[in-house]
């Protein structure tokens, strides 16, 4: 009987110690999930920082640009990647998180496509528009670039501001693009179009510098300062309604003009001028444009509001071009008054003119020309470049710190000859030795590149208007092709 109890007492007290044991393992292991678990401190107003994307190549106009963070805006030459590895968490629909996660896989796609030249996108081979050519920087990531931009780019255009300075532009003669653009954002791109704002990749400042100009200029005053306090107000409207230009200082804002005075126009928001995109026809490094942010803007004169038909269907390439060269137009500027001086009147092969003859017609002369001078005016862009591409004739462009339209996706040395402002007096020397099949090449260029400079109404996949879209698309996922 005693053996029995020393036994029970025995057996008890190693129950115990087992008792306490798993008691300890459990509590211990319990904490361990309450830890793994728990959420980990949020910062309490987390703000949206736009992403960067950047694609290893020599060429330095694919270089991936910086762009400042909201907390750095202030350091000017910090180049800042903003990747970051988040913890996984449950993301609202309509929130600036889903919409990054999103860009982010854009940009994989796009890198896979540029980094192995290949697409990713299975209907490619159906796909008539697909581009090839060596006009392109890398035609694969282009064409993959372009297809998630239709997948998920959505705009919204601010309705505030009233007619006829914001929500209208001019849509004939040298300002053309910037009523089109506008009347096509607000009337026909109901594909990248959304009214819901928390949705919104960018958001569009829909007002006009070239109305700005037309109705509260003072003739010959050269006083800018209305055009910069239009600019002002409208934004700090725009901003103390809405939460989106404080939440990324207006990174994510863009702007549109094409008369001479919109980087002037700019200057009213230092916000705008410094991190928004400017898409401006006068893309002068110079005087501020900013390549990896800002947009060169293709310059257009429609006359009446229309294209000419000449220009529409062009001849074909073995139709006779019996003149080496064509400019005609006033003395605008400090380089053509250098061209006409040297080649007015000089030699029948370079038909250069101040004043076009009665007897010649403009685009006739285009069309009868190998190569189209294409000088600069008062300001970089002429609508020449464009008229001569539309025209197949080669575009000489003559001109200084100007950032050519569309160059993060085309070489445009496969198409056009960019000659010095001190060569102008070898002008022909330059243009007659270049080789019959290398101008037979530029030629096959300027085809493949047209339709990328045509402005349709409505709009078609990879005409202009696209292109200005795909140039912001771009530089919201920060990306070079």
């Amino acid at each position: 009987m005693e053996s029995w109890y020393r036994y029970s007492a025995s057996a008890f007290t190693w129950l115990l110690v087992f008792g306490i044991l798993i008691v300890f393992f459990i509590s211990d292991y319990s904490n361990s999930i309450i830890r793994f678990y728990a959420p980990r401190p949020e910062s309490s107003e987390p703000k949206l920082e736009l992403q960067r994307l950047i694609v290893s190549t020599p060429d330095p106009i694919r270089a991936v640009g910086s762009r400042r963070s909201i907390d750095d805006h202030h350091l000017p030459n910090r180049l800042i990647n903003t990747s970051v590895i988040r913890e996984p968490k449950k993301l609202s629909r309509s929130g600036p998180q889903l919409l990054e996660q999103g860009l982010a896989r854009a940009r994989a796609s796009i890198r896979s496509a540029a980094n192995a030249r290949i697409v990713t996108t299975a209907t490619f081979k159906n796909d008539n528009d697909f581009p090839v050519g060596d006009v392109y920087r890398n035609p694969s990531a282009f064409y993959q670039s372009y297809v998630e931009m239709e997948r998920r780019f959505k705009v919204y255009v601010y309705t505030e501001g009233e007619l006829p300075i914001v929500h209208d532009g001019p849509c004939k003669e040298i300002y053309t693009i910037e009523g089109r653009f506008i009347h096509e954002m607000e009337h026909g791109a109901k594909r990248f179009r959304t009214n819901d704002p928390q949705r919104a990749h960018v958001y569009f400042m829909p007002f006009s510098v070239a109305w700005m100009v037309k109705y509260l200029y003072t003739p010959q005053s050269f006083n800018v300062t209305p055009l910069k306090q239009f600019v002002s107000d409208y934004v700090k409207v725009v901003s103390t309604k809405y939460p989106f230009w404080n939440r990324t200082h207006g990174a994510d804002h863009f702007m549109l003009a094409c008369h001479d005075w919109g980087p002037h126009a700019s200057q009213g928001n230092s916000l705008l001028y410094k991190n928004s995109i400017r898409i401006l026809c006068n893309a002068n490094t110079s005087e501020g444009f900013n390549p990896p942010k800002d947009v060169s803007l293709p310059e257009i004169n429609l006359k009446g509001g229309y294209l000419s038909p000449k220009l529409i269907h062009p001849p074909p390439s073995n139709a006779s071009r019996p003149y080496l060269s064509f400019f005609a137009g006033g003395l605008h500027g400090p380089i053509r008054p250098y061209l006409l001086q040297h080649w007015k009147g000089r030699d029948n092969d370079m038909q250069v003119f101040e004043y076009l003859p009665q007897d010649k017609d403009y685009y006739s002369s285009m069309l009868q020309s190998k190569f189209c001078l294409c000088p600069s005016g008062y300001e970089v862009a002429s609508p020449r470049i464009v008229e001569a591409i539309l025209s197949e004739c080669v575009p000489v462009i003559l001109s200084e710190h100007y950032v050519l339209p569309f160059s993060d996706v085309l070489r445009w040395e496969e198409f056009s000859i960019q000659v010095e402002t001190r060569e102008i007096p070898r002008l022909k020397e330059i243009l007659s030795a270049i080789p019959e099949e290398k101008y037979r090449k530029f030629q096959e260029g300027l085809r493949v590149v047209r339709r990328h400079f045509m402005l349709n109404q409505p709009s078609r996949r990879f005409d202009m208007f696209h292109m200005i879209l795909h140039s912001v698309w771009l530089r919201r996922i920060n990306a070079r092709l």
